[in-house]
């Protein structure tokens, strides 16, 4: 939507088919397709080709996509799902060349360098690798470029609106994780990790099939001292800035635009050491250099003396991922990739 929005204002014609509702005065062109929400399909089974409630999710969007979808009106094609979505987009056409095709490694980069069941359907005329270590394993194979995620500099600051947080006591401490609730984002141990201090209440904004697990946890472990709620993307800045130190554990996040929101609000950031992190957030973060319980807690406890200190600097490592300069270089990849098929 951030990339639709700034190639649409620079002058591009640009239609995003997508199963939200239409937003006000969006630049480009909205087509509204349908999707049955993965949530629904979190007891379904695993499947070759269906191997998770996104992969359901996908298939059900794919109808409506194709409804929609007329080939030769665009010069490129650009999504972020497999394998349904990616299929349908490089289907073969009865009249007129199918339009150059963009996969962008948002979820991960496994179905570029796979080789095996469904990932061999896998196929695009240029690939977006969002992190160096997709780069690198995969630039060999296709026609590839590393382009960072990017945020929206000018929503995403330290002055604004403050999202209300029921039932938290003035004055305690917020440590903030936005996460989906799933295995692989290790909430956790982010609850373990904030029971060890005192008064301090975690706030988890994200749903997800482990939500049950999640608060038995909690209820044992930050009893009166933890929130999970649910907020659009348009209350996002707010719910930033309403935290004192944000949290983020995942170990194989793609990018985790998280890390550039959270750094634009100011907000001290704690997550685990590691080239990709390093690469992202630079000297800006507080580093947890082993996945133990207590250094997790040190770093949120040196986290929470920060009171502002580093927040224009923070603010400012920010600006280098800001959209506009982030879709330049979508857009001259894709001007490279029409190029080289005509």
């Amino acid at each position: 939507m951030a990339i639709a929005s700034e190639l649409a204002r620079s002058g591009d014609e640009v239609t995003l088919i997508g199963a939200g509702a239409a937003r006000d005065a969006t630049p480009y062109r909205f087509v509204a397709g349908r999707a049955i929400g993965r949530e629904h399909f979190e007891r379904f089974p695993a499947l070759p080709l269906l191997r998770g409630e996104t992969a359901w999710e996908d298939l059900s969007f794919v109808p409506g996509l194709l409804w929609h979808y007329r080939p030769k009106q665009y010069d490129v094609t650009v999504t972020c799902s497999f394998p349904f979505t990616n299929i349908a987009l490089r289907r073969a056409t009865l009249t007129g060349k199918r339009p150059a095709h963009i996969f962008v490694t948002q979820n991960g980069d496994w179905p570029a360098y796979c080789q095996d069941a469904e990932f061999k359907l896998f196929d695009c005329d240029g690939l977006v690798c969002i992190n160096p270590d997709y780069f690198e394993r995969n630039s060999a194979n296709y026609r590839s470029a590393l382009i960072p995620n990017g945020v929206d500099t000018a929503r995403f600051t330290p002055e604004g609106a403050r999202r209300e947080i029921p039932s938290i006591a003035a004055g305690r401490p917020i440590i903030l994780m936005v996460s989906a609730l799933i295995a692989s984002k290790n909430v956790a141990d982010g609850i373990r990790a904030v029971a060890a201090i005192p008064d301090a209440t975690l706030v988890v904004a994200g749903d997800g099939p482990l939500r049950k697990d999640i608060h038995g946890l909690a209820e044992r472990l930050l009893p009166g001292r933890f929130q999970n709620i649910n907020v659009t993307p348009d209350e996002m800045p707010a719910l930033y800035r309403s935290a004192d130190v944000f949290l983020h554990l995942s170990r194989d996040e793609s990018f985790g635009n998280v890390y550039i929101e959270a750094l634009a609000c100011g907000l001290p950031l704690v997550t685990y050491d590691s080239p990709r992190t390093r690469w992202i957030l630079g000297d800006e973060a507080f580093y947890v250099a082993a996945e133990e319980t207590a250094a997790v807690t040190a770093q949120v406890q040196a986290a929470l003396t920060d009171k502002g200190q580093g927040l224009k600097r923070r603010v400012a490592s920010a600006k280098k991922f800001d959209w506009s300069s982030i879709a330049g270089r979508y857009r001259e990849f894709f001007a490279e990739v029409i190029a080289e098929r005509k």
